[in-house]
């Protein structure tokens, strides 16, 4: 009995050092491969990553959930530069930005940091755009540090309630469990093409354009602290959205909302077409036959409501 317990200790103590070893070397090849696009800089003590193009009125662009700002270095930031400051950031704990807490950031945490990082970076009122997960920090920044904002650009983004459960790999991934045993074993086994692969359910139903899965860099997203961070913010999600919709109406700022319509993952009738009825004088784009990737599926939309909102602020 003793040899027994003995060598199966011994045989998983083998797999976890070999478990630890692929994952510390997956993750320096992805950011061999994949390196900060952008600058450092430290806001309260938290390094923060940014990508600074372009002159103008300033604008910030927030990713969604497991992204980067490579999501819209891919092709947006390129068009918006000839008229625009663009500042991109990486959320804490995507991309290259530090994690405030292992807890997983509340959206007030992320908010104030990225606002914090943009008055840094000279943009004392700027244009804040954001997408998905990122859309949900930019209504707190709204709603927290309107005095802070220019005009507010949601795409996709969450914020109302939904009834809908969380992701079971997200419910793993964020425990204590999760994060210690099985998050190491998906970055050290999961393929890239895995995430190459469901970006296909996030932008149908149109495809990804050609070259965004390799650009986007899936090694970076499966890292572990990325991943814990991620699934963790999402834990935080709901609960942080309840508490914002009482204060919508405190939103002063000119607001231009944009939703595909065949969007499965934020749905157009319980967000944004609740949102445009709870924010004064918000305008909602409704994108026909567009999923949950308008910066990509109709980036011409976006970059003339970025424009309607610069106007309505009095940049243009």
């Amino acid at each position: 009995m003793f040899k027994i317990l003995f060598y199966t200790l011994a045989v998983l103590v083998v797999f976890a050092a070999i478990t630890l070893w692929r994952a510390n070397a997956r993750e320096a090849t992805a950011e061999a491969a994949y390196p900060p696009e952008g600058q450092f800089i430290d806001v309260n003590g938290t390094k923060v990553h940014a990508v600074v193009r372009g002159s103008g009125p300033d604008l910030v662009l927030i990713h969604g959930a497991s992204g980067s700002t490579r999501d819209v270095t891919f092709s947006l930031v390129e068009k918006l530069e000839k008229e625009f400051r663009v500042i991109a950031f990486d959320r804490p704990g995507l991309g290259y930005t530090a994690r405030i807490t292992k807890d997983g950031e509340t959206l007030t945490q992320q908010a104030d940091l990225l606002a914090a990082a943009a008055r840094d970076l000279g943009a004392e009122n700027p244009i804040v755009v954001g997408h998905s997960f990122g859309g949900a920090v930019a209504l707190n920044w709204a709603v927290n540090h309107s005095d802070t904002m220019a005009a507010l650009v949601l795409l996709a983004a969450p914020s109302n309630p939904w009834t809908t459960p969380i992701d079971p790999l997200y419910r793993a991934t964020s425990s204590k469990f999760g994060a210690t045993f099985l998050v190491p074993l998906l970055t050290a086994i999961v393929p890239n093409s895995y995430v190459a692969n469901a970006f296909s359910e996030v932008f149908e139903p149109q495809d990804a354009p050609e070259g965004y899965a390799a650009y986007f860099g899936p090694g970076i997203t499966l890292r572990r602290h990325t991943m814990i961070a991620n699934a963790r913010q999402r834990t935080h999600l709901l609960p942080d959205v309840k508490a914002m919709v009482p204060r919508y109406g405190e939103i002063d700022v000119p607001t231009e909302i944009l939703h595909g319509d065949v969007d499965t993952i934020v749905g157009l009738s319980i967000h944004s077409a609740l949102l445009v009825n709870q924010i004064k004088d918000a305008n909602l784009t409704v994108l026909e036959g567009v999923g949950h990737m308008p910066q990509h599926a109709s980036e011409l939309d976006v970059i003339k409501a970025i424009q309607r909102a610069a106007g309505r602020a009095g940049l243009r």
